[in-house]
């Protein structure tokens, strides 16, 4: 995500201001919902339904935003015009179609997790994945399963250390959410758009 704002700095400053309020949304509403989660295992509607409009519109502005200019921009490394970097916002030919459907296909993922086993995940982590995937479609598939990856990664690790430390059991509830905004905060930040 860093690299991506730094290509549209020089390419598309609408679409930077964009990209970074969204980025500036997700540290917020990660530090709300990693609290709340942690303390009551609740990721509050009144928080998770509101991000996928304020998300959604910044990065889908943000991806409209490098479209519109992709005709006249010049990208400042190669310095051949139209070459503004979309990442994955574009899908099937269809610009910011990859944001969208990367939070659907985490929406409907998580919701066959909670289909197929209903105490092992709330739905509050079913709704929490649709915009986690609209962050990480933003970047592209590669991020969307990067993301998910990492979440279950983080969460499996934590429990294994929980019951190492003979803190819980098998049965022990954790709160899920903090790892999958960690999981989408790594595959944003740590790979490369």
């Amino acid at each position: 995500m860093i690299r991506r704002l730094g290509e549209l700095w020089g390419t598309s400053f609408p679409a930077f201001w964009l990209l970074l309020a969204a980025c500036v949304y997700f540290a917020v509403m990660a530090t709300r919902l990693t609290v709340i989660d942690v303390r009551h295992h609740l990721l509050p509607n009144r928080i998770v339904f509101p991000s996928y409009a304020i998300a959604g519109g910044l990065l889908l502005g943000a991806a409209i935003a490098v479209t519109l200019a992709g005709g006249a921009a010049a990208n400042l490394s190669t310095g051949t015009a139209g070459s503004v970097p979309d990442g994955g916002a574009s899908f099937l030919g269809v610009p910011a179609l990859g944001i969208v459907a990367g939070g659907a296909v985490l929406w409907v993922f998580y919701f066959i997790l909670r289909l197929v086993y209903p105490p092992g995940m709330g739905f509050g982590d079913v709704k929490l994945a649709g915009v986690l995937g609209l962050y990480l479609g933003y970047l592209g598939w590669a991020h969307v399963f990067a993301g998910t990856f990492a979440a279950f990664l983080f969460g499996g690790l934590w429990s294994v250390g929980v019951l190492a430390a003979r803190r819980g059991t098998l049965k022990s509830s954790i709160p899920f959410g903090p790892f999958m905004l960690a999981g989408a905060a790594a595959a944003m930040f740590a790979l490369p758009a």
